[in-house]
């Protein structure tokens, strides 16, 4: 009788073992996101996330939207077609045009306010009507990287009338150029891949990005200063289907959880560091990098936002709880 229980305790422990097995392999996360397989944040996900969950599920990363097309992620996911991307506020605007307030100018200061803002409360609304209406959970708030005016001439910019009559590139939509006007300037429309002749020519004073395309673009072959306007801290979200973390155990929940803040930490400490980095570097090329008065910007900018038809969709009072952490 001891060696009957003895086998049916076997035989029970190996059937849960196969259970677990199959469960571990049921649980699929394909990410589709636009981003290349080298960017910061494809590299996070590969090397924080995926193994902070392989003990119960197997990551798939799709990138340069080698799965689907871009902007069509969210879709998918709410259709039951993917498990999880990497979004934008511009993107859940077209969903929920109250997120249109982080795609303006001077809402997040930095990277370490864009993650405060992200876990305050009067985010949970906007996060559960996410989840409730299109069944995507955001994890995680990734940082991108601070966008500066870089110009070409030598006059020092401390606030945004020192900016007036500047011929600005800033990329064609309204809203860009809406920013760029907000800024000071007078934005330019132009492609990106004229930027660097329009530099040199003169026929734009200045163009706007992160100190990293400022270096890849080689800028600043054809600029003289670098100020660090800070004017729009971008960001990106980690996204995940609800109907995915729903299935998943508590234990299961928490540890996914973790896993994305983990990675969206290192990919943001990982862009701090080669922004720190690239200041010194447009520096030994000669270039005037220093900070102007942000408060005055900020002021400037907001109030235009304040002002315009963007602001009609906000959220009333979350801009002065924003500015308030």
């Amino acid at each position: 009788m001891m060696g009957l229980n003895i086998k049916q305790m076997v035989t029970a422990t190996a059937l849960t073992a196969l259970t677990t097995a199959a469960s571990a392999a049921d649980i699929k996360l394909r990410m589709a996101a636009t981003a290349s397989a080298t960017d910061q944040r494809s590299v996070a996900m590969t090397e924080v996330f995926a193994p902070a969950v392989a003990d119960f599920a197997q990551f798939e990363g799709h990138w340069s939207n080698s799965l689907f097309k871009q902007g069509t992620e969210l879709e998918a996911i709410a259709r039951g077609n993917l498990e999880m991307t990497i979004t934008s506020a511009q993107e859940l605007a077209e969903f929920f045009p109250e997120f249109s307030i982080f795609t303006a100018g001077y809402v997040h200061r930095d990277a370490e306010h864009q993650k405060r803002v992200f876990a305050a409360d009067f985010m949970q609304p906007l996060k559960q009507k996410v989840e409730d209406e299109l069944g995507v959970k955001l994890l995680s708030v990734m940082y991108l990287g601070r966008r500066h005016v870089n110009l070409r001439t030598d006059q020092e910019v401390k606030t945004p009338a020192d900016l007036t009559g500047v011929n600005l590139r800033m990329p064609g939509s309204d809203a860009w150029q809406f920013l760029g006007k907000a800024l000071g300037a007078n934005p330019t429309p132009m492609a990106f891949s004229e930027v660097y002749t329009a530099l040199q020519t003169g026929a734009v004073d200045g163009q706007d990005n992160p100190i990293p395309t400022v270096k890849d673009a080689k800028f600043y072959e054809v600029t003289k200063q670098i100020i660090l306007t800070s004017h729009l801290v971008d960001l990106n979200y980690i996204a995940l289907s609800k109907k995915a973390f729903d299935a998943m155990t508590p234990e299961q929940q928490a540890a996914v959880q973790k896993a994305a803040d983990d990675a969206a930490e290192s990919a943001r400490q990982k862009q701090l560091k080669m922004e720190d980095e690239l200041a010194s570097f447009m520096r030994d090329q000669g270039l005037k990098v220093y900070e102007p008065n942000l408060a005055a910007f900020q002021k400037t900018v907001q109030d235009a936002y304040l002002n315009s038809d963007f602001s009609k969709t906000w959220v009333p009072g979350m801009i002065d709880q924003i500015n308030g952490l």
